[in-house]
């Protein structure tokens, strides 16, 4: 029997998989407190807003033919390891799956990746720097693993970087484009700090830019294949 905490649910979203109109389930929990987070009510194991299993599978029901796919968001859905289970019923329903994630499980991220239709996948900083992001020491060594794992599988992915100025400076997101680039990085996306959501006071005071993140989008679109940045 499938057992996987649920904290929220979208019915409809046409931008957490670009191109596909999806159904968005947010798994609670999460290891890593970024304070840009702009879903912090899901990073307890546990949630106010428990939404029972059996009732999102009812919904999805619902809406076969109607929507492209499932996005498991969070949170961090490879927290769970009632992950695998709900990916397979999901998919006996004739949906897409998508998957939002940052690495930082690789061997469940690995695991899952077989059945996973496109993986978008959040790069923070630096490897080297994430602990500065996460609060989490040793996070960024996962996250490359992940990331590896992501870039091996074939599966069809989006790898994008979230920008608030007082933790990756523009000079910094530039070495990270680089080093994705190197490593084969060939679809990627710098998106602007969203206040919205947010509970860290001292970042939604402090996100005023120097200059557009537009601009320093351009000394990066030339590495990649794909690139897009969403101000």
């Amino acid at each position: 029997m499938t057992t996987l905490h649920v904290g929220g649910l979208t019915p409809l979203s046409t931008t957490d998989w670009p191109g596909m109109l999806v159904a968005v389930v947010f798994c609670q929990g999460c290891p890593w407190r970024c304070g840009y987070c702009h879903n912090p009510d899901l990073i307890p194991p546990r949630g106010e807003h428990k939404i029972p299993w059996e009732d999102v599978m009812t919904f999805l029901r619902r809406r076969q033919g109607l929507l492209d796919g499932v996005v498991f968001s969070g949170g961090e859905p490879t927290l769970q390891a009632g992950l695998p289970d709900a990916i397979r019923e999901v998919r006996t329903l004739g949906f897409k799956i998508g998957l939002h994630t940052g690495g930082m499980y690789p061997s469940r991220l690995a695991a899952v990746l077989p059945f996973v239709d496109w993986v978008g996948m959040d790069v923070k900083a630096a490897f080297a720097d994430y602990p500065r992001t996460t609060g989490a020491e040793g996070s960024g060594g996962r996250a490359l693993v992940g990331l590896q794992h992501v870039l091996a599988s074939g599966v069809d992915h989006e790898i994008r970087t979230t920008v608030h100025p007082a933790l990756l400076s523009d000079a910094g997101l530039v070495q990270v484009g680089h080093d994705l680039a190197e490593r084969g990085v060939r679809n990627y996306v710098i998106q602007a700090f969203r206040s919205q959501g947010c509970g860290d006071e001292d970042l939604r005071q402090s996100a005023m830019r120097e200059r557009p993140l537009q601009d320093v989008g351009e000394e990066l679109a030339g590495l990649f294949e794909k690139f897009a940045v969403r101000a």
